[in-house]
């Protein structure tokens, strides 16, 4: 295989010649856009220059690049096996010596001994059998139903007779139901059904994420069969988030935000012992390590566990503000250990937000 073509970028503060013998490559794949914000929060906090950032996407513009040291543009259309393979050739050919996986994360976890024979160190969140496990939200919910913290009351359905059970059985107990896929992200496929409008009113009102319950019964019914879904509470609370730094089950850095219930207000930096509590529960028993979310909300039995991502959410950097700086004391405690490693206190009581910003790169 061609050696990729990566584009070095000059770290101002390399002042010796053989200074680079002693830096760490770190490798992020095609991943989500908070890696943006991580690679800015890493650099901001080695002052030494002990890591060399380095990224690769199929997009040739995407926009970690520009704050990455070197980048490089994947082949389009690769995956599973292939895209594995291509992985450990790019570790090879780089001398990668950490990686964090984004594409295909479950693949490498499962392979971290063939990256670990060729001097890579695989920074993953779980076991694959926990990623799968989380990636599937009707079967986690029913593995964490036992919580302090439990899930909201579901029941999964793949056709209409389902449904209506699903709908029996709830309903009676629940003002709201919603429905989403066992497997998504970004809350892909979420809408609350509505009882009253169709889903044509909903669209024309301006309704987001809304459905109508007779227009929804009627598509289950033509289609006959789908892809495994949820009927759940639905949840109209506080929802909070949860950055999270994990070293194989144990919690480092857990910073909450609390959102809002109007948009425009920012979050809250917040501190509650039963989100603090269930957090520390969920990374001991999954054994989870690296970047974690865990989302939290709020409903009319109390608070609800949502489910937790594998990896660093969008809202990080907002995180960070509170005081630690997590993706660098996740890499830095992965790559040197967690002993020592200074976890400064977090602020609570702030408010964050993000606002957007102009960039113009090639």
């Amino acid at each position: 295989m061609a050696r990729p073509g990566l584009r070095p970028k000059a770290i101002s503060h390399w002042f010796f010649p053989d200074r680079e013998m002693f830096v760490r490559r770190i490798w992020f794949n095609k991943t989500f856009s908070s890696v943006y914000s991580a690679l800015l929060l890493i650099r901001e906090a080695d002052e030494e220059g002990d890591y060399r950032l380095i990224c690769t996407s199929t997009n040739p513009h995407a926009p970690v690049f520009l704050v990455a040291d070197e980048h490089a543009v994947e082949p389009a259309g690769l995956k599973g096996e292939a895209y594995l393979d291509w992985c450990l050739e790019f570790c090879r050919h780089q001398d990668i010596h950490i990686f964090v996986p984004g594409k295909e994360a479950s693949l490498v976890s499962a392979a971290a001994d063939r990256f670990a024979a060729q001097g890579t160190r695989v920074l993953m969140a779980a076991s694959q059998e926990v990623l799968h496990l989380l990636h599937d939200k009707a079967a986690f919910y029913e593995a964490v139903a036992d919580d302090a913290v439990p899930p909201a009351a579901f029941r999964r359905f793949t056709n209409l007779d389902e449904f209506d059970a699903a709908w029996a059985a709830l309903k009676p107990d629940h003002r709201k139901l919603c429905v989403k896929p066992s497997t998504s992200v970004y809350g892909l496929g979420f809408s609350v059904v509505d009882e009253k409008r169709s889903s044509a009113q909903l669209l024309l009102e301006g309704v987001e994420y809304h459905i109508g319950l007779t227009d929804l019964r009627r598509g289950l019914g033509e289609l006959g069969s789908v892809r495994s879904m949820l009927l759940m509470e639905y949840l109209d609370g506080h929802e909070y988030s949860v950055d999270c730094v994990a070293d194989q089950g144990r919690l480092v850095c857990a910073i909450q935000r609390k959102k809002p219930l109007l948009a425009g207000r920012g979050q809250i930096i917040d501190d509650l012992p039963v989100i603090h509590g269930a957090s520390l529960r969920l990374v001991e028993r999954f054994g989870l390590n690296g970047f974690i979310n865990v989302q939290f909300r709020e409903g009319q039995n109390g608070l609800r566990l949502l489910e937790i991502n594998p990896r660093m959410s969008g809202g990080i950097a907002m995180a960070c503000l509170a005081g630690p700086n997590l993706p660098w004391l996740a890499i830095r405690g992965f790559d040197l250990g967690f002993d020592g490693l200074r976890v400064p206190p977090i602020r609570a009581g702030l408010r964050v937000g993000e606002m957007p910003r102009a960039l113009e790169w090639a």
